[in-house]
């Protein structure tokens, strides 16, 4: 397995991430080693948060939230997932399998010997963590998640998994705003419940998919500063030309938060987890279904304390929490705090204290 790793040049000066770095060395199976880097805040004997970020960020997404949890009391663990942040990136496409990086999340963990956690997670840090939990309840007293799940689709029509394959295959050229306009009309759709041909969600999340893995520099920065900041349509068209003609470092449109996001990727061969990891959401059957399955009956009868907490407003996971509640029937639902898919950075006061009500009651 081919790794790479991001320089440390790469991160300085990144505002508002002063946090030390701390590093674990892991094997792969075949033996390879990924540094996996995770970041340790808060008192050493207060209770203890593992917070799980997805794609395309990294732990930076927790940064606003990290000083209103320590001075709660709460110490903070925050890993970036392999191929992301300050973790090494393998750099091919068949590494990031949805098992691969349980395993990889699971040894990291293990290594630690992190116990007694609070868990949160959101987008893929939610469907890695709660496998994850699944299979080492023992390290786990708490359990909190939003904008995310596990998706178990054993009963897809074939014609939709045509559909999306020969979709994914096409020549179709996608742009961020072409992709925006369908997954928007994902709203009130559910990753995790079968629908019908013509309204299945795998018919829009197939947009960004396809759009992830066929843009070989994929404009990080870019998306996740145009889903966590305010900023007008030219300023954004703007940042993007700036990106397609190769001149994304001397842009005057970057933010901070693009600069942030854009430092983990020196150029296009470090972004193949971002790129490749959409397409292994299992929203239709696939080698990682009985994994779900397994996942889904811990957490049926599961004892552990459960929080759903959802934006409310975000188009791609809006209704999978009632599959969540039917999932785990000890769960228990937070009010929604909008904030769109990243709240933990567009509502961090708002997620912080229901988190912290959460880990003190």
């Amino acid at each position: 397995m081919k790794v790479l790793r991001t320089p440390n040049k790469y991160f300085k000066n990144i505002k508002d991430y002063p946090f030390e770095p701390v590093y674990t060395s892991i094997q792969t199976k075949d033996g390879t080693e990924i540094r996996v880097h995770h970041i340790d805040e808060g008192p050493r004997n207060g209770p203890i948060l593992l917070a799980m970020h997805g794609q395309p960020v990294w732990s930076y997404l927790y940064a606003r939230m990290i000083p209103i949890l320590n001075e709660a009391g709460i110490r903070v663990i925050a890993p970036d997932l392999v191929g992301y942040g300050k973790s090494d990136k393998p750099a091919a496409r068949e590494d990031y399998s949805y098992q691969n990086q349980v395993d990889w999340m699971s040894t990291w963990l293990e290594k630690n010997n992190f116990k007694n956690l609070t868990f949160f997670g959101q987008d893929w840090g939610g469907l890695i963590g709660l496998r994850m939990i699944a299979q080492d309840p023992d390290r786990f007293i708490k359990v909190s998640m939003g904008n995310t799940g596990l998706p178990y689709n054993p009963d897809t029509p074939q014609e939709v998994i045509n559909q999306v394959k020969a979709f994914r295959g096409s020549d179709l050229k996608l742009t961020p705003m072409s992709v925006a306009k369908e997954v928007r009309q994902m709203d009130g759709q559910s990753l995790a419940q079968d629908k019908s041909q013509k309204s299945h969600p795998a018919l829009k999340f197939m947009y960004w998919q396809k759009f992830c893995w066929d843009t070989e520099n994929l404009p990080i920065g870019f998306l996740n500063t145009s889903m966590m900041e305010k900023r007008s349509k030219f300023v954004l068209l703007g940042q993007y030309i700036f990106h397609r003609l190769g001149l994304n470092n001397i842009s005057p449109f970057r933010t901070d938060l693009s600069k942030a996001y854009d430092a983990p990727f020196p150029n296009a061969s470090y972004k193949m987890g971002p790129r490749a990891m959409p397409n292994q959401v299992p929203i239709f059957p696939d080698q990682s279904l009985d994994a779900q399955r397994i996942a889904r009956e811990f957490f049926a009868t599961s004892t552990i304390p459960f929080l759903s907490v959802f934006a409310g407003d975000d188009p791609v996971t809006n209704d999978i929490e009632r599959d969540v509640l039917k999932m785990a029937p000890n769960a228990k639902s937070a009010p929604h705090i909008g904030g769109g898919h990243f709240y933990q950075w567009t509502r961090p006061k708002q997620l912080s204290k229901i988190l912290i009500d959460f880990i003190k009651e």
